[in-house]
């Protein structure tokens, strides 16, 4: 009883904290008069958002559809980097460090590249998402398969293992936690890329919204549109937390029965 009234209320503090921003929010633009396209009302953002929801509906798919394509698609090479990586220590010695050397230089300084190779289309945009979102995948998956246990490993072997049985039954249950890890952070991000590659070039998305309607000093509407790019990202990061407890909630419950 008491874990599930816990778990009820576990929300409260931070639904309070929202409401207390709100306020905030609202109140401070009246008291100190605060220009709309600097920092409208947030009953003027809602209210903008609810008179142009069609128009943001569209521009909502769009966006959500190039984070989730370049999203799985990140998921796709950077579990199959992380994996060549592991099994080949040529790999390991050049193409890890040449994966961690590529954050140093900037996202942004790339992605007129892509432009550049894909045009205006969608792919532009998912290019840009995979630069934000295969890094963090990639590493912590690697990361992930490094830390299994040798022991059991060696174990496996004397038992007559094969190599298919090492990596399926050892390796990637190991590299699950550390892989979630990354695909947490990446999907939190992949938002940002297809934003950012809509500023570079499109005709549709939030990320154009955002920039035609502060091209005309739209306060509100450009606030409206970057709440729901932050719905957007909350809403892939927490399908991904989900999917992590259901994939990895059996072990957590075997953990709690072994105490």
């Amino acid at each position: 009883m008491n874990r599930r009234g816990s778990g009820k209320h576990a929300h409260l503090p931070v639904l309070a904290f929202v409401l207390l921003l709100a306020a905030l929010w609202e109140a401070g633009t009246s008291v100190f008069d605060v220009p709309h396209y600097i920092v409208p009302k947030l009953t003027d953002v809602f209210a903008s958002m609810w008179e142009n929801k069609q128009l943001l509906g569209k521009h909502f798919a769009v966006t959500l559809w190039e984070s989730l394509l370049g999203l799985g698609l990140s998921v796709l090479f950077g579990t199959l980097s992380a994996g060549w990586i592991e099994s080949s220590g040529l790999a390991k010695k050049t193409i890890y460090p040449l994966i961690v050397g590529s954050q140093t230089i900037p996202i942004i300084a790339i992605s007129p590249i892509m432009v550049m190779w894909f045009g205006y289309e969608i792919w532009s945009k998912v290019a840009v998402v995979i630069l934000f979102t295969f890094f963090p995948i990639a590493v912590n998956t690697a990361d992930g398969l490094r830390s299994a246990d040798p022991d059991i490993g060696s174990l496996m072997r004397t038992m007559g293992a094969r190599k298919r049985d090492l990596y399926l039954k050892w390796k990637i249950p190991s590299a699950m936690p550390g892989f979630f890890t990354g695909l947490k952070m990446a999907a939190a991000i992949s938002v940002g890329g297809a934003t950012l590659g809509e500023w570079l070039g499109g005709e549709n998305g939030l990320g154009m919204y955002t920039k035609r309607a502060s091209n005309v000093l739209r306060g509100e509407a450009v606030f409206s549109g970057v709440l729901l790019l932050s719905v957007m990202g909350m809403m892939l990061f927490f399908a991904v937390q989900w999917l992590e407890r259901a994939s990895l909630g059996h072990r957590r419950s075997e953990v709690n029965r072994g105490k």
